[in-house]
């Protein structure tokens, strides 16, 4: 799988997949965050990103094309994202979902208590409005 670090000129294609997922995209281009397109000999695979830039980050929008999902493509996404986050330094991933709390937990993921998050996290857009209160909190230590 061929992963490209994607620029704020070219998020218009991940925004559509994340709204056609029902995923937050309203604050894409903000400072701070970087996503991944990710190809193969099919095509396009999906998206995936990290927000941040201490030890502490944020996966963010992690989705796969509704008609390569299913295949273990989740994975190698979070896998490449995860030691992309890692070759940056960062030791410790959290992320919020409403929909996708098994596959993640599948990966290694555990709960996080809410009152235990890092400040830099809580501070976040998706940790402070994006995402629903009701939304599972996932960490993982990936260092």
């Amino acid at each position: 799988m061929i992963a490209t670090l994607l620029d704020s000129r070219s998020l218009s294609d991940l925004m559509a997949e994340l709204s056609a997922a029902g995923l937050p995209a309203s604050d894409l281009a903000e400072a701070g965050r970087r996503f991944f397109r990710f190809e193969d000999d099919v095509g396009l695979v999906g998206y995936g990103g990290i927000e941040g830039d201490g030890s502490d980050r944020l996966l963010r929008s992690l989705v796969v094309k509704a008609d390569r999902r299913g295949c273990g493509l989740g994975g190698a996404i979070l896998t490449a994202v995860e030691r992309a986050a890692a070759d940056e330094g960062a030791t410790s991933l959290y992320l919020l979902t409403t929909t996708a709390e098994p596959f993640f937990r599948r990966h290694g993921y555990e709960t996080a208590e809410r009152t235990d998050v890092p400040a830099v996290i809580v501070q976040s857009a998706e940790f402070r409005s994006l995402c629903p209160a009701s939304a599972a909190l996932l960490y993982k230590w990936i260092a």
